[in-house]
């Protein structure tokens, strides 16, 4: 699986690894050698993930994309410099994909927010596409 990228239909399996408790811990643990961009886009699915107004079959995936990014085996260490987050950062991305029509303006806004306490240089720029 190393060698293939993950797809949102990969996700659904991870959402047993997720627990509010675990992804608070692992997203402060590697927020600083993340980077502002994939920590936003783990808050910005947390906090769809977290709305009521998002549909079941959205949450699987969402639950399953930050399963995979608490998950304490990654298939790349996140010990390892950038690599060790780069499938994380592709199950961050494939999630966001899946469910981009669930995600409202104030769910962005609330990661902004988050993101602004750890980052507080952070500007649009260091977002990406999700803004």
């Amino acid at each position: 699986m190393a060698n293939r990228n993950l797809t949102s239909g990969d996700l659904p399996q991870y959402q047993k690894n997720y627990s509010e408790d675990a992804f608070w811990d692992k997203l402060k643990r590697i927020a600083s050698k993340a980077g502002a961009k994939v920590v936003y886009y783990a808050l910005v699915l947390y906090y769809t993930l977290m709305d009521p107004n998002t549909p079941a079959q959205y949450k699987i995936v969402i639950a399953g994309a930050l399963g995979y990014l608490i998950l304490p085996l990654d298939l790349l260490p996140d010990l390892l410099p950038f690599a060790g987050l780069a499938d994380d950062w592709a199950a961050l991305v494939a999630a966001v994909s899946y469910v981009i029509s669930a995600i409202s303006p104030q769910n962005k806004e609330k990661a902004r927010e988050k993101l602004r306490s750890w980052f507080p240089n952070a500007g649009n720029s260091d977002l990406g596409d999700l803004v």
